[in-house]
């Protein structure tokens, strides 16, 4: 008969013992699915444009000095404020919207913000945006 491998010696001590009492067991066989709690935090945008709802993120890169998991979690930062507050406009002003969102990736900052339904523009605030801006003052 095999013997399973345990994670720890605690775990076989505890495995042997039941074949010692002759108790018949499964180990790990069952998942339970569970949610983890969420955690409140504070979403606070670069520039918010006069009385309008119209935010303003100027992205030189997500995250700092390329941490890949930073980064991640930035743009996850984001799509999650965009889901839980559809009412706010947030647009994105890359620095180079050609930048892939790591490196070796395929998925540029602009292709990024395309696909999670995020206004983009390149090195400057669009003169359409800012008069859109303007007609709520």
């Amino acid at each position: 008969m095999l013997r399973a491998v345990y994670k720890s010696g605690l775990e076989d001590n505890l495995a042997q013992q039941l074949e010692e009492e002759g108790i018949e067991f499964s180990y790990e066989s069952l998942k339970i699915p569970y949610q983890v709690p969420a955690r409140d935090s504070e979403y606070i945008p670069d520039f918010i444009l006069g009385k309008s709802n119209i935010i303003i993120e100027g992205k030189g890169r997500f995250g700092h000095r390329g941490n890949n998991k930073a980064a991640t979690a930035e743009r996850q930062k984001m799509i999650l404020v965009k889901r839980q507050h559809p009412d706010l406009d947030i647009r994105f002003v890359f620095d180079n919207p050609n930048l892939p969102i790591y490196k070796g990736s395929k998925t540029t900052y602009a292709k990024w913000a395309t696909s999670n339904g995020f206004p983009w523009a390149a090195k400057r605030i669009p003169d359409e945006w800012l008069k859109e801006a303007k007609t709520h003052e």
